[in-house]
């Protein structure tokens, strides 16, 4: 009889009669993300039952699917969880782990906004932010973050792109609104490219922090540059790059400009100016470092 056919038995079952599947496809568990879901039992119990082989002669119960439930719920100190039992040939046991992980419409998480406003709605309830974080399983940081978009006055452009699917994360919705306060050319040329993605394609929000930091170090280099005097000559009269034997005085003439413009157009720059191309080149070599801009 194939699992389909099967019918399965719901019980609450002892934690500790349940063991693993030794032949489980999944070989890693993230710690962190067991932490989390250990919270979420910890505040509602566990809401998706695990779905288990009929007990054996040891009394123990094999899991089938669920481990990262048996575990989190060991971990949220549950002593009885809901299960399903249900026998499994186990030669098709691997094949019901894989489609339960596909997912293929069984769940799917909310769109960014939704998930926004409904924990903004959760952390409403609560005295404090912190209250709320803690009772939620994140830090006040994370909270700021996951109800950012809820407390954004988002474009319609933008909203439209965050609900069909086009940008990865509220947060890059939120840093590409910025971007638009900041420079509503540039916003407008990236939610244009945005709008001709393939089907299914999304927006990296990495691609928008690039963008959003770039023009905040080309921003901070028009406010704050100051013209710096030419080099005064050394005591001796020496100039100054001839400090060293090995010195070579400065010269923008050993510059290729079509490189120069070749760069320009990969940044996508188009006056060329040689000083505006090379902050974005240390705006971008920092973004890729992961340090963001200085200062």
């Amino acid at each position: 009889m194939s699992f389909k056919e099967t019918q399965p038995q719901f019980q609450m079952i002892d934690v500790a009669s349940v063991e693993p599947n030794p032949a489980t496809p999944r070989q890693h568990i993230d710690e962190a993300a067991l932490k989390g879901l250990a919270n979420s039992i910890r505040q509602k119990g566990l809401i998706h039952p695990l779905v288990v082989q009929p007990a054996n002669a040891a009394g123990r119960h094999v899991l089938i699917v669920g481990e990262r439930r048996w575990r989190a719920a060991a971990m949220a100190g549950e002593t009885r969880v809901p299960a399903l039992i249900r026998p499994c040939d186990p030669a098709e046991v691997l094949e019901v782990q894989v489609f339960e992980n596909l997912g293929q419409g069984m769940r799917a998480a909310l769109e960014p906004r939704d998930m926004a406003n409904a924990i903004q709605s959760i952390a409403e309830r609560f005295d404090s932010r912190e209250a709320a974080a803690e009772h939620l399983g994140g830090t006040p940081t994370w909270l700021k973050q996951a109800t950012a978009v809820a407390a954004a006055n988002l474009s319609p452009k933008i909203t439209a792109l965050l609900d069909s699917g086009k940008i990865s994360s509220a947060g890059a919705a939120v840093q590409l609104e910025k971007l638009a306060k900041k420079n509503e050319a540039k916003a407008d040329s990236l939610i244009s490219q945005i709008e001709q993605l393939p089907e299914g394609e999304k927006l990296s929000g990495k691609i928008v922090e690039k963008a959003l930091s770039a023009e905040g170090g080309r921003r901070k280099t028009r406010e704050d540059a100051v013209v710096d005097p030419a080099p005064a000559a050394l005591q001796d009269g020496t100039p100054p790059w001839e400090d060293s034997p090995a010195a070579v005085a400065p010269s923008r003439s050993r510059i290729n400009p079509g490189k120069v413009k070749m760069v320009a157009d990969l940044l996508g720059l188009t006056d060329g100016d040689e000083e505006e191309i090379l902050a974005r080149l240390i705006d971008e070599f920092l973004a890729m470092k992961g340090e963001g801009n200085p200062g």
